[in-house]
């Protein structure tokens, strides 16, 4: 059975991993199993690896992925890197540039078909921080933007999308997005690559029910000593939520579709 596509690798950091979107075995699934196991329904033999580590920051996802995704000569990357740089106090827009271009260049060069991503709000969970955060967030969808239409990739533009803005989409982490999420991720992949998918991936959610003032003040602590602290240690001592992590998917090797059945 032929398709457009017939191998496919994605590369990036926590977003592209999957997490917050279990499978039983303590691994992730997430968008980009979903969105594999969707083209491996068009083809038969269908080829998947998924290169992306939690924790990665752009230089680290440029000099070990990029190298590895362009050497396998698939027909198609996702490349999804800068989120974690955003939120590091040394921000270094210029550096940030040079490898973002620099690794999209030798993707295309490669001959793969190149989907590249603007980000979901995240700022929805952290409305004290948009002051500090939004100038980079816009710095980086312009960056993303201008190299997409330069060097031709396919765009997925996640912040133009306001259902990303209801925290039901987001993991208790709420850095995140939980299982719906990556769904919702999955969907707008899919339609830019003009596959078809399941509507209700993307379907909107029920009215929620207002939180009340006391509930929402128990979540912020319990979020902060559960989550908040240990990343700021992390931060403070050099460490990161990756380092002992490895690829879930170093090879490009064959899909086993009933693995990345959507539940």
């Amino acid at each position: 059975m032929p398709g457009r596509w017939a191998s496919y690798v994605a590369i990036g950091d926590s977003f592209t991993e999957g997490m917050d979107d279990p499978y039983g075995d303590g691994t992730f699934r997430g968008w980009a199993d979903l969105v594999a196991g969707c083209l491996a329904k068009e083809t038969d033999g269908f080829r998947y690896a998924n290169l992306a580590v939690r924790g990665r920051l752009l230089p680290a996802v440029v000099d070990a992925q990029v190298p590895l995704a362009a050497a396998m000569r698939p027909d198609l990357v996702t490349f999804s890197a800068g989120g974690n740089d955003a939120l590091r106090r040394r921000f270094d827009p210029v550096r940030m540039i040079d490898a973002f271009e620099g690794a999209v260049d030798r993707l295309t060069s490669s001959g793969a078909t190149v989907t590249l991503f603007t980000p979901a709000d995240v700022t929805v969970n952290y409305p004290s921080a948009t002051r500090y955060l939004g100038p980079r967030i816009e710095f980086f969808i312009g960056l993303v933007q201008r190299v997409a239409k330069e060097y031709d990739t396919h765009l997925v533009d996640l912040w133009s999308d306001e259902g990303f803005r209801d925290r039901r989409l987001w993991s208790i982490d709420r850095l995140h997005l939980n299982a719906a999420g990556h769904r919702r991720v999955a969907h707008h992949v899919l339609s830019v690559l003009g596959v078809e998918c399941d509507p209700d991936w993307v379907a909107a959610l029920p009215a929620a029910r207002p939180d009340r003032w006391m509930a929402a003040r128990r979540a912020d602590l319990q979020w902060a000593r559960v989550h908040l602290a240990p990343w700021i240690g992390r931060r403070l001592t050099g460490r990161s939520s990756g380092d002992t992590i490895t690829a879930k998917r170093p090879e490009l090797i064959e899909l086993e579709r009933r693995q990345h059945s959507p539940r």
